[in-house]
């Protein structure tokens, strides 16, 4: 019991390596472009002020949504999604997987879940114990199951899904914007220390590998934002777009897409001055999703989710309704379906 507690302890503090590398990488940063670029370089004070200012507000922005990327906890399902106690104890007893799938199509034809698995199984987390929510999946690295699990992202040593998809994508925005500023501003000074216009100084060093660094980062990060923009117009996730979601009728990739407003609006929510800063206004509570393949009535979907006094929305705007009260279904959408096979990558296993 103990080596195996020692163990898990080390495993915790090594995947914090990866954000310490990036505080540090960022942290070195802030000191090469405020002290030797802007104290130490540049030599008239509007620039250098113009400079720190533009500097300050893309910095702000980009640590602010890191650090909620970081700290903002993944949501599990609520306890509604777990089987009450006369079928928790007929599925234990039972060893038959027919018998099994029957007690949890039992349960689950009174929740809000639409999705299966590849082989048309109602998807339950033998670790968690629960029938997985719409979307949802259990990480092995967090040890439970995650709401619109995305991908467990070891940069920011947390689960990307329901909870913190906005921060993740304003924090590759603004890592993205960050290095664009950097770029800007420090190309003409390191150009003048390349050519040797400008003496060797200790800021040299600093100037230069600043530019190539913030060049290099923003060439990945650049790449990732661009994917994910792509993901939050389809309305899909990371694991969706490898292994399209299984309704009724098969697997659909555009199972969840309601067009590009409203999969804008799922993510950032629906009043646009929201959108810029890492604060939560996505809709909905991760539980339940609408669906342009199944009309879900949202007073039913809302009054199973309430149960036991407390909705795990917590406030946020029902799933199922939008606007002015509409339940989207898939008349709704003008995206056509997107059949066949798709390529499958293992992130957990469904039975």
């Amino acid at each position: 019991m103990a080596p195996s507690h020692v163990l898990r302890c080390c495993k915790r503090a090594l995947n914090w390596i990866p954000v310490l590398f990036i505080n540090l990488v960022v942290g070195w940063s802030y000191y090469a472009y405020v002290v030797e670029l802007c104290v130490y370089t540049i030599p008239n004070n509007p620039e250098r002020i113009s400079y720190l200012v533009l500097f300050h507000i893309f910095f702000t922005m980009f640590i602010w949504s890191y650090w909620k990327t970081i700290w903002s906890k993944p949501e599990s399902p609520s306890k509604v999604f777990c089987l009450p106690r006369a079928e928790k104890e007929l599925f234990e007893r039972e060893e038959r997987a027919e018998t099994q799938q029957e007690i949890l199509k039992k349960v689950a034809k009174n929740l809000p879940v639409y999705t299966r698995t590849a082989g048309g199984a109602v998807r339950y987390c033998d670790h968690c114990q629960v029938i997985k929510p719409d979307r949802c999946h259990h990480c092995s690295t967090c040890e439970m199951c995650v709401l619109k699990m995305d991908h467990h992202c070891p940069w920011v040593n947390n689960c990307v899904g329901f909870s913190n998809y906005k921060y993740f994508v304003l924090f590759l925005t603004y890592a993205t914007l960050y290095c664009v500023v950097i770029c800007a501003t420090v190309i003409q000074y390191f150009l003048k220390f390349w050519t040797k216009v400008l003496p060797d100084t200790h800021a040299k060093f600093h100037v230069l590998f600043l530019f190539f660094v913030a060049a290099l980062f923003f060439i990945s990060v650049l790449s990732l934002l661009g994917y994910h923009l792509w993901l939050v117009g389809k309305n899909r996730t990371t694991i969706e777009a490898f292994r399209a979601p299984v309704f009724a009728n098969g697997p659909d990739k555009n199972g969840f897409s309601l067009g590009f407003k409203r999969n804008a609006a799922e993510v950032f929510g629906d009043q646009g001055k929201y959108w810029m800063f890492p604060v939560s206004s996505n809709l909905g509570d991760g539980h339940s999703f609408v669906t342009r393949l199944v009309h879900i009535d949202p007073e039913r979907a809302n009054g199973i989710l309430q149960q036991n006094g407390k909705s795990p929305a917590d406030g946020k705007p029902d799933p199922c309704v939008h606007g002015n009260n509409i339940h989207y279904t898939a008349d709704d959408s003008k995206e056509n379906i997107e059949g066949g096979q798709t390529d499958s990558v293992k992130v957990e296993n469904e039975q």
